[in-house]
């Protein structure tokens, strides 16, 4: 399925040499918003992505739901960009380009020639893009990572009671932060006509996401034995409760609420700072402990919010996201080759040229063709091409 898409950042260029996911979400951000995202695979070593996912069928076509929720949009180029001629056939692409996004490991892509100081001979205003796990510089700057052990070595885990929590959000945060830093670039060069590298660091979004315990560099002894009571989660009479008490006004809020209902807790009410929080959490949990067991999660909901206190019961998965806010925000998106597949936009809404979903994400090579005749390339050249297995 060809398609035109138009948003915020129609007319922009990226071409997209990543895999698995923090490259390739980071990618998605500009297709969502209009932008003709190119994304360049290996033949025959794609994007592992690609067989990854809950539906074995859709994996073994390569186009498993592990890549499709990040790959709507784009335009699929095949090519083995290691050999002379893929090389050249990318940096003719590079030449009309704004961006070059990357994740390999530090040093694989100069050695084939793809390097920043290779890039910027043939675009000098090319933003370039390098995504790592630990950036280009220091003694760990060509060291391969992933999300697990980016977790593990910058203290994730261990603020997570030693257990690894269940997702890959450094990934995700990654992929906004560079995504974030390449619009950057994009706008300084509107005004200085240079382009510029970025080394995006995956690591140091890590510690950005602790920034405060990150600062302190250590985290004290009390708040890892006492979770903070009003932030924390309480049984209910039928689930789990999350409540979100975290200033002190909310404390003495909590306090009143629960003494109108005939459960008077002295403690909240004499809440007045950080101090008093951090010293009588553990009394003050103690004492919201049988309280919250009276009732359900639905009903102490309802209690709260009418007393501006934020509380949300602890829903799996599968809840939440088929919940009316989600559904009225229209965060998911039938793909459109086909419908019962739905698949996420960005988690933010625009009155003009937002995010929208109008090409499926593209099997393996899908556009070779459409991309290498825009490039010049008669017919005779793409299936010397295709023939010499430089392109699928």
């Amino acid at each position: 399925m060809e398609f035109v898409v138009m948003g915020a950042l129609a007319g922009l260029r990226i071409i997209e040499v990543s895999q698995v996911l923090a490259g390739p979400f980071c990618g998605y951000q500009f297709a969502l918003l209009g932008a003709e995202v190119i994304k360049v695979e290996l033949p025959h070593s794609p994007d592992c992505a690609r067989g990854r996912g809950p539906l074995p069928a859709l994996n073994a076509e390569g186009i498993g739901l592990t890549y499709q929720v990040q790959g709507g949009n784009k335009k699929s180029l095949a090519l083995d960009f290691r050999a002379e001629p893929g090389r050249a056939a990318l940096l003719k692409l590079v030449e009309r380009a704004d961006v070059f996004l990357e994740n390999y490991s530090t040093g694989v892509l100069d050695d084939f020639g793809l390097g920043y100081d290779d890039l910027r001979k043939c675009n000098p205003k090319i933003v370039h893009c390098s995504m790592t796990g630990y950036g280009e510089t220091g003694p760990r700057a060509t060291k391969g990572a992933y999300d697990n052990t980016i977790q593990a070595t910058s203290g994730t885990i261990a603020q997570c009671d030693g257990q690894k929590p269940g997702v890959s959000f450094i990934d995700y945060a990654a992929g906004y932060s560079a995504a974030f830093a390449i619009s950057a670039a994009l706008l300084q060069r509107e005004r200085t006509g240079e382009g510029c590298h970025i080394s995006a660091s995956m690591l140091e979004v890590a510690l950005s996401l602790m920034a405060p315990e990150a600062a302190s560099k250590q985290v004290p002894e009390a708040r890892l034995k006492v979770p903070e009571a009003g932030i924390s989660a309480f049984d209910t009479a039928d689930g789990r409760l999350m409540l979100g008490a975290f200033k002190p006004t909310q404390y003495r809020k909590l306090g009143a609420c629960l003494a109108s209902l005939g459960h008077n807790i002295p403690l909240l009410a004499g809440v007045s700072d950080w101090n008093d929080v951090e010293s009588h959490s553990a009394a003050i949990r103690a004492s919201l402990e049988p309280v919250f067991r009276e009732h359900t999660a639905e009903e102490w909901q309802a209690v709260l919010e009418a007393a501006d206190i934020p509380a949300e019961k602890i829903l799996p998965l599968e809840e939440a996201v088929a919940s009316p806010q989600i559904a009225a925000r229209g965060y998911f998106a039938p793909s459109p080759d086909d419908p019962s597949i739905p698949l996420p936009l960005a988690a933010y809404r625009m009155s003009l040229g937002g995010p929208m979903l109008t090409g499926a994400p593209p099997k393996l090579g899908h556009h070779n063709r459409q991309i290498l005749e825009g490039l010049g390339y008669s017919l005779e050249e793409i299936a010397a091409l295709r023939n010499s297995g430089v392109m699928q």
